[in-house]
């Protein structure tokens, strides 16, 4: 019996109460919780038997204790001595353990030699830049100083560096935000003021071709991760002075920038105000990319349906922007959010435009067809299946009927089956490597579908259903828009295998009375046609160029008229040279 206990004791897990451990200090809030003072009050109840040991604290925790302050209020300014300015970067950048961030001693070459140091990065400068900025200020700085040395940065910036931008700041917090971003600070002995120069030399993605969105004919440019370059390829695509940028600076932790680019003559001004009011109101740690930032902003954060658009293409962005919307670019991610959104915007790819009109709209017709199809397809079935076999010609049931004669499921455990199966294949597809992505797409739904259908598990036509509802699928341009259609499919499977035509006709009335409550920053999801506005040349239909005269109504832009009435100057009115 003893043993047996020493054996339990031996495989069951006991706390050792005599070992010094890493104990955790708990904050303020966690102090405040009723958990805690719960654990509190047993800890008080029941004391550890044998020795005793102090609670050990992290050296992080006393360092974070006394420099709370430091950071926030005395490190708020810079200073004219140049060693305090030193301890203060020290501390803030936790120098020496901080291994990228450099601080470089060197004395400005001038006759009267004053000491002086940078801050930077190693990894987000160009290191030639920044060669040419020593070389600058060590070499060729020959000159007296004409002033005191407390204005030493401002002659420093006017007389001797060549580099386009470099501003004096004062304030830490600028000085950390710029520095993080890749560009050097120069501190100067006896100048409380510090010069920021642009030195970012990052390594980055080039302008590739865009892998989201392909293009058949069309401009082959895309985004990148790198902000500068994002707006670059917008202002090159609209070259108008009115072309406004406006960066913020949204996260606490990681400070992240975003821009904010529209027609300052164009675009609603409340729609701009509207748009830098939410961003600027975002209260996070971080915001990553554009989905984040497209979820903090949107107004229906719910609802499965998008109600902004996000591309990767800057000709959708350039379009959107010409017509009076307002694109989000942030640092870091290679999508850009233009909003306000409709349906109908989602549904187009901008590639109709190049493209004669006629093709245009027969592309547009064939894609609404899609967008039909790739919801209510498996749903239709099993409702004319389970309820409605009337509908169908009599050798089509017939049809039907035999070739579900050895399958031993119900028609909607088939149909759910061969749906979860295709999802499978289509996330597989995704998340491999791409050289084997689209071999084992096809190859594994090829063989999968064969199988099935050869061991009696799924009949011939069902497979052939699920396979344009996945084709369907793909043919909608918007992948957000096309997933959430992915997700209404398995309701409309659920409402048709329940109650037929009368579950669809139900899903479809609360599903068109959702999306027209939608709203993308005050435009309705369903604009033009509900609520009915003045409907444009450019909704379902794509009609001819010269009858793009005015700008969507709905966007309410400060300037309607896109182009005169008689856009064709070439074609002479009523015998007259004027095209008035």
């Amino acid at each position: 019996m003893n043993i047996l206990k020493q054996l339990l004791e031996f495989v069951s897990y006991r706390e050792n109460i005599d070992r010094e451990g890493f104990i955790l200090k708990e904050t303020k809030d966690d102090q405040k919780s009723p958990e805690s003072s719960d654990k509190s009050t047993k800890n008080q109840k029941t004391k550890p038997r044998g020795r005793t040991f102090k609670k050990p604290v992290r050296p992080s925790d006393i360092t974070k204790k006394n420099n709370t302050k430091n950071t926030q209020e005395y490190y708020e300014t810079t200073s004219s001595s140049l060693e305090e300015n030193r301890k203060a970067v020290g501390k803030l950048y936790g120098l020496p353990d901080n291994k990228d961030v450099v601080i470089r001693d060197f004395m400005i070459g001038t006759s009267d030699g004053v000491r002086a140091f940078a801050v930077f990065i190693d990894g987000m400068t160009d290191k030639t830049l920044q060669d040419f900025l020593f070389q600058s200020l060590m070499v060729f700085a020959k000159r007296p100083l004409q002033t005191g040395k407390e204005k030493l940065a401002g002659m420093v910036r006017e007389s001797l560096l060549p580099a386009n931008q470099a501003t004096l700041k004062s304030r830490f917090s600028d000085i950390l935000d710029a520095v993080n971003y890749g560009d050097t600070a120069l501190f100067f002995d006896g100048c409380a003021d510090v010069l920021l120069v642009e030195t970012k030399g990052w390594e980055h993605r080039p302008v590739e071709k865009p892998t989201s969105e392909q293009i058949i004919r069309g401009p082959h440019e895309a985004f990148t991760e790198t902000l500068r370059a994002n707006t670059a390829l917008l202002r090159k695509s609209i070259r108008n002075e009115q072309l406004t940028t406006d960066i913020v600076q949204v996260g606490e932790r990681d400070r992240r920038y975003v821009a904010i680019m529209y027609l300052r003559d164009l675009a609603n001004k409340d729609l701009v105000a509207e748009v830098k009011r939410r961003v600027k109101s975002i209260r996070t740690d971080s915001v990553l990319g554009g989905g984040i930032l497209e979820e903090l902003i949107e107004d229906n954060p719910y609802n499965l349906t998008p109600t902004s658009l996000v591309t990767e293409r800057p000709d959708r962005v350039a379009a959107g922007i010409l017509d009076g919307r307002v694109a989000l670019i942030i640092d870091g991610s290679p999508f850009v959010t233009v909003v306000p959104s409709t349906m109908y915007e989602q549904l187009h790819t901008g590639e109709e435009l190049y493209h004669r009109w006629q093709y245009g709209t027969f592309i547009r017709l064939l894609r609404a067809l899609a967008f039909l199809l790739s919801f209510l397809l498996p749903g239709l079935y099993l409702s004319v299946v389970l309820f409605h076999q009337e509908m169908i010609p009599t050798e089509l049931l017939l049809a039907i009927a035999g070739a579900r004669e050895r399958v031993p499921f119900p028609s909607v455990v088939e149909v759910l089956l061969m749906e979860f199966s295709f999802e499978l294949i289509r996330e597989a597809g995704l998340r491999i490597p791409s050289v084997m992505g689209t071999t084992i797409g096809i190859v594994g739904a090829l063989i999968l579908g064969q199988a099935a259908v050869q061991a009696n598990i799924v009949s011939p036509i069902l497979v052939i259903l699920v396979a344009v509802t996945g084709l369907s699928s793909f043919a909608i341009p918007y992948h957000s828009l096309a997933f959430s259609l992915r997700i209404y499919r398995f309701m409309y499977i659920f409402l048709g295998a329940t109650l037929g035509f009368y579950g669809l006709a139900m899903g479809l009335f609360a599903q068109i009375i959702l999306t027209a409550n939608l709203k993308s920053f005050g435009v309705p999801f369903l604009a033009p046609t509900g609520p009915k506005t003045m409907a444009g040349p450019d909704i379902v239909f794509r009609l001819p160029m010269f009858f793009h005269e005015r700008r969507p109504d709905y966007l309410n832009p400060q300037d309607i008229k896109r182009q005169p009435k008689v856009s064709r100057g070439w074609i002479r009115q009523n015998g007259g040279d004027d095209n008035s």
